[in-house]
């Protein structure tokens, strides 16, 4: 139904478009072939309707160049501008698609590395809250990673080391969140588990001090004491004019008071 409706459409657009169509409409499957227009012809209204910000019609326009003359050097462009067009209309699905079969017909093309960005970059735009399923989130940076390590020296790559750090910071967020949320409910493990992911995995993050002091009060409520002292000290080494230093500094020489730790932070010492 829906490549009917697409053929449909596009009959439509080239209908009226571009002057001098001929034939008649039927209520079977649309023939295309009574609107097969030149190249240049197709691509100048496909540019036009992207310029006037019909961007839905600018890409099925594109996809019409691809399907028309699938040889021209025009087609590998307007695959391109097909996903550039669908990105804009907010087609994220349709964007990732027609830049993936971009990729797979010409992995080897000067534009490979834009179609690539064009696939992080929809990935990155549908990222959600961390309250929400992550799968996007890290969709996208894997879309991201491959970017940088196929082409790093483009301004694409530079880009989206940018972006790797915030989705980073995105995804160790969502894994705090599940870690406070065993927290109140006293699942320790389970929320060391989450808390450690986030110091191995992200610890670049903004979230890595208060990780280490959750892992120290997850461990003394596991009765691991030493385990609390070695979070506490790494928190103190690294992190420690934070309210999260100090907050574990008072949690280890509450429990643990023979514990080595780093130096007390400066309100500790104040009292």
């Amino acid at each position: 139904m829906r490549s009917f409706q697409s053929g449909s459409i596009v009959v439509l657009l080239l209908a009226l478009l571009i002057a001098g169509c001929a034939g008649r409409g039927g209520a079977g499957r649309a023939d295309t072939s009574y609107v097969a227009r030149d190249v240049n012809t197709l691509y100048s209204a496909a540019r036009d309707r992207l310029d006037r910000g019909q961007y839905k019609m600018a890409a099925l326009i594109f996809d019409e160049v691809e399907r028309q003359h699938p040889y021209s050097v025009w087609a590998r462009r307007a695959q391109l501008m097909s996903a550039y067009s669908y990105y804009l209309e907010g087609d994220h699905t349709a964007s990732i698609g027609s830049a993936q079969r971009f990729l797979t017909i010409h992995p080897g093309n000067r534009d490979a590395p834009y179609a690539l960005y064009l696939i992080a970059v929809n990935y990155y735009e549908q990222i959600a809250d961390v309250t929400r399923d992550q799968r996007i989130t890290q969709q996208a940076l894997d879309a991201m990673g491959e970017l940088i390590r196929r082409y790093p020296n483009t301004n694409y790559a530079a880009d989206a080391r940018l972006k790797v750090d915030l989705i980073s910071d995105h995804l160790a967020g969502k894994e705090m969140e599940i870690g406070r949320f065993y927290q109140r409910r006293s699942q320790w493990l389970a929320s060391i588990i989450r808390f450690r992911r986030v110091v191995d995995e992200y610890q670049t993050t903004s979230h890595t001090p208060e990780a280490l002091m959750r892992l120290t009060e997850s461990y003394l409520n596991m009765g691991l004491p030493t385990e609390a002292a070695r979070s506490a000290a790494v928190l103190g080494n690294n992190y420690p004019g934070t309210q999260w230093y100090e907050r574990a500094y008072e949690l280890v020489r509450e429990h643990v008071p023979n514990a080595p730790v780093a130096a007390a932070p400066a309100a500790a010492t104040a009292g």
